[in-house]
């Protein structure tokens, strides 16, 4: 690697063979802890010994998770599925979860952030994740230097005020989980009420010898008597359901994320410019590409996206509210939910987790849900393009694959990018710009005619900015913007003359 891109500095104190890695990726030799054990394993310790084996002190798995003696029949209805040999440490993990789910305080909130976290963080953990070390650090923030350097010589875009920073995937979980909970806020109410209403509606057409007796509840009670007593506990139930969903999605969106960004969202806080070097060591095997040139092509478009977002100040906030005003829209299969909870125990929050999944969202979206996504792929389409164009310039004169690397991420986003599956399956949404090149067209267009000014203050104003129609017609959205600038500029010279009475 050139001089350019590896500035001068002291070599670090972790061995010979670090200093002859590509920059950024010495992170892959490095023996840092790992962020979590395997299941059932503790620090340092043997794995402990599986529930059901002879021996005394054995606990009964099956006691801790519900509280106390369960009735012989579904003691073996359990253990003839398996569940008897269960490990100790992952038994006590579920139940932990089951009881955050049915207890503490109802604040109110559709997503358990707590609960999201710590799920994140596990399935992080079991897909390995490794520390940063500052070797990598350092790596990470020369790179990003030399790419706000070639941003500079292609757009006059102001580079972001926040650091460089490279992140593990349990980090960038921590990073990112504010705006993930913002944004399925408004979809999770909505599974609350609907879970809410579908119980309501089930118990109230049971018969007197149909009806569900409640652990707690004292024998003989009606429990239509207790729905409105009910109604704190599931939300509390919904929020720690929603809650567990997210977290396994966004955990394993981290196993696959190159950057802060990649999703096409501002998700990071204070104009952070994040790399996940282990990601990116993923992204460039097969590639046949030196790994170093892969990192600066992708560090550069994470640095051209932040850019963006952080010299229009509007876009984030609308790609944000397009993504809310989606999920607040949502229309639920309330016969599917009804379905679903027939067959489950009330007081299971696993079973019911189980059954709801795949049972919650009408196939037709609503016209306004139509009116959100067509906003929203348009959006991203033109972030995504703007990128394209400006990484493209930025990249040209000093990485000989910039191209092909180019094609590569294209073909990525547009077979479905990591944010898909989360989006799919918690919004009902695909977070995909399908179209990705008819956007880049009109930004490279737009620079051709008007030059890279022109093409950076097309985001001036929302009102200004390209709009779904313009993507069918790019070569008209140039003329038309350039035409403006033209009358708008012949304007006021008529009316400084006007004013100096002059004659025209």
């Amino acid at each position: 690697m050139s001089d350019e891109m590896n500035p001068d500095r002291p070599d670090p104190q972790d061995d010979d063979a670090d200093r002859d890695q590509p920059i950024g990726f010495r992170g892959s030799s490095d023996n840092g802890p790992r962020s979590g054990n395997g299941p059932g394993q503790t620090d340092g310790t043997t794995p402990s010994e599986p529930v059901g084996a002879s021996g005394a002190g054995a606990e009964d798995p099956f006691a801790a998770l519900f509280g106390g003696e369960i009735p012989p029949e579904l003691r073996e209805q359990l253990e003839s599925m398996g569940l008897g040999q269960i490990d100790p440490a992952m038994m006590q993990l579920v139940q932990a979860q089951v009881q955050a789910m049915m207890s503490g305080a109802d604040d109110g909130s559709a997503v358990n952030a707590d609960i999201a976290t710590e799920a994140a963080r596990n399935a992080v953990a079991a897909a390995g994740d490794q520390s940063i070390s500052q070797s990598t650090a350092q790596d990470v923030a020369q790179v990003v230097q030399v790419a706000n350097l070639w941003l500079d010589q292609v757009t006059d875009m102001a580079p972001p005020v926040g650091q460089a920073r490279a992140l593990s995937r349990a980090e960038w979980v921590e990073e990112s989980m504010p705006v993930w909970r913002a944004l399925t806020e408004p979809v999770a109410a909505g599974v609350a009420a609907a879970m809410t209403t579908a119980m309501q509606e089930q118990l109230s057409n049971l018969g007197e010898g149909e009806l569900p007796q409640i652990p707690g509840m004292p024998p003989g009670m009606d429990p239509r008597d207790l729905l409105g007593q009910m109604e704190p506990m599931m939300r509390r139930m919904s929020s720690g359901m929603f809650g567990s969903q997210l977290g396994q999605a966004v955990g394993g969106l981290a196993a696959e994320t190159v950057s802060g960004t990649e999703v096409g969202l501002p998700l990071l806080p204070g104009e952070t410019v994040a790399i996940l070097p282990a990601n990116i060591a993923a992204f460039a095997e097969g590639l046949e590409i030196d790994p170093g040139e892969v990192h600066l092509y992708l560090a550069v478009r994470e640095a051209a996206r932040v850019r963006l977002f952080a010299a229009v100040s509007w876009l984030g906030p609308q790609l944000l509210t397009a993504v809310q005003d989606y999920a607040r829209d949502i229309r639920f299969d309330t016969e599917g939910i009804e379905q679903a909870l027939r067959s489950v125990d009330p007081s299971d929050p696993e079973a019911m987790q189980q059954a709801m999944a795949g049972s919650l969202f009408a196939p037709e979206p609503s016209t306004a849900q139509r009116a959100a996504l067509t906003r929203l792929e348009t959006y991203l389409a033109l972030v995504e393009g703007w990128v394209d164009t400006v990484a493209g310039r930025a990249c040209a004169q000093h990485l000989p694959n910039a191209q092909a690397l180019a094609e590569t991420v294209r073909r990525r986003r547009a077979t479905g990018g990591p944010a898909e599956k989360v989006f799919a399956s918690l919004v009902g949404l695909e977070l995909r710009p399908r179209r990705l090149r008819d956007a880049a067209n009109l930004w490279a267009a737009l620079e051709a005619e008007a030059g890279q000014d022109a093409r950076d203050a097309a985001w001036a104003h929302p009102d200004v900015a390209p709009r779904a129609a313009d993507l069918d017609d790019p070569l008209g959205f140039v003329q038309r913007i350039t035409h403006r600038d033209t009358d708008d500029t012949s304007m006021d010279e008529e009316l400084e003359r006007l004013l100096n009475n002059e004659k025209p």
